[in-house]
């Protein structure tokens, strides 16, 4: 299995890179997990008023208790059907990946009232933009591990 591509099916949906893998029981886990945390968050309807730029009506909608752990799992998936397709042979390739559950998590709770050049960008856009700089730390610490380990 190509583990890029279990990763990019793990983006579309957490679970389907593991059915892919074989791992039928982890890829039902994963899904049902991601179904019931998108239900109870409310996120598909988020993600809708987040689109159509009514980003008030998104926060409103947004039940952020259940919103904070959709990070944790979207991570924690794509990075374990990477590993299980055989990526990340080095001992920190979760990095870029704990470091984007992290501060997408961090993201959504400042989601509310963080605003960027007087723009509220709210629960959907906030976390996106908080991707990049946790995989940025993510790759930076990863480089430095392995040049003190090698």
């Amino acid at each position: 299995m190509n583990p890029k591509e279990m990763l990019l099916w793990s983006i579309a949906l957490p679970g389907f890179g593991h059915f892919l893998n074989k791992k039928y029981i982890k890829g039902t886990v994963f899904v049902f997990l991601e179904f019931l945390v998108n239900v109870q968050a409310n996120f598909n309807e988020v993600i809708i008023s987040s689109f159509q730029g009514d980003i008030e009506k998104a926060i409103i909608q947004t039940n952020y208790q259940w919103l904070m752990f959709y990070p944790c799992l979207y991570f924690f998936a794509m990075w374990d059907a990477f590993k299980d397709a055989g990526g990340g042979k080095d001992s920190f390739s979760f990095l870029p990946f704990v470091f984007s559950a992290y501060f997408v998590t961090v993201g959504c709770i400042y989601s509310s009232n963080f605003k960027l050049s007087g723009v509220l960008l709210g629960p959907v856009w906030l976390p996106i933009i908080c991707v990049i700089p946790g995989v940025t730390m993510g790759l930076f610490l990863k480089r430095i591990f392995l040049k003190i380990v090698t």
